[in-house]
């Protein structure tokens, strides 16, 4: 069992632009279609048993998919926690828990819940950080986009430099994608 931060980013360091808009990946078609990844995602989300986002990117999930009209595009199976200081609207029918504060007795529910299986860190970057901050992080697994945003979300705005992390895969998905998998020290 792993607890896993699997995101895009620009090759800058950012998760989305100043407006929050992912429009800069989507101009690759879907990610889902891309020599490697379409075979590696689904790969992926079978190992998952639980994942865990902040208010910023449910909100983004739930405007991008229409999901407060079209509940039953839920697009996730295992249960997910939403980190937020704030009422957010719930998905009709989706496992969705709302929850703030420390990330640490969190993680433990969302561990008993996996049931064995990974826990996907799904963003944002601050989020990650905070599991990353109580040794509650395992792997970083970025797909890298070749475009710089100069701005915007960032992908993990923390130091860590003790100890570094470890590479342990990097994979090259058609003409666009480089995928780097690193291990958390």
């Amino acid at each position: 069992m792993k607890t896993q931060y699997y995101t895009a980013t620009s090759i800058d360091g950012y998760l989305a632009d100043d407006d929050n808009s992912l429009d800069w990946l989507f101009q690759f078609g879907a990610i889902e279609e891309i020599e490697g990844v379409k075979d590696d995602y689904p790969q992926f989300i079978d190992q998952v048993g639980a994942l865990a986002m902040g208010s910023t990117t449910y909100e983004w999930l739930v405007e991008h998919e229409n999901l407060l009209e079209n509940p039953e595009t839920w697009p996730y199976e295992v249960p997910a926690w939403v980190f937020s200081s704030r009422e957010l609207p719930a998905v009709d029918g989706a496992d969705v828990r709302f929850v703030q504060g420390d990330v640490e007795p969190v993680h433990a529910e969302m561990v008993t819940a996996a049931d064995g299986e990974n826990v996907w860190l799904v963003g944002g970057g601050d989020l990650v950080g905070q599991f990353h901050d109580r040794g509650l992080l395992d792997e970083i697994i970025l797909t890298v986009a070749p475009v710089t945003l100069a701005s915007g979300a960032p992908l993990l705005p923390r130091r860590i430099t003790d100890s570094p992390l470890k590479l342990v895969d990097a994979q090259k998905y058609g003409d666009i994608f480089a995928v780097l998998t690193y291990e958390v020290q």
